[in-house]
């Protein structure tokens, strides 16, 4: 599924307008990554929540060369899905 899906959906659903869904959505993945960018956790109730992660650093590998590379410390962003969300996957 990509982003217009996700808006035809809605449109659909709500029977608001594409252009209105679109600017929605682009304002509400803009507030989600502006909150992780400033190191706080997006909490959205029954969905999950959006945080940052750090990740120690590490040694990788090249895949052409099989050099050994470096990796600093670095932060991620993660999702953690809520108990409710979960259950979705566990009666399959």
């Amino acid at each position: 599924m990509q982003r217009r899906d996700a808006v035809r959906y809605i449109v659909a659903r709500t029977g608001l307008p594409a252009r209105t869904v679109r600017a929605v959505m682009e304002a509400f993945l803009s507030f989600i990554m502006e909150q992780l960018a400033a190191g706080n956790r997006v909490d959205l109730r029954g969905f999950g929540a959006f945080m940052v992660r750090w990740r120690r650093p590490r040694m990788a590998r090249n895949p052409r060369t099989g050099e050994p590379v470096p990796l600093g410390d670095r932060k991620v962003p993660f999702f953690k899905p809520s108990p409710k969300f979960l259950r979705l996957f566990k009666s399959q």
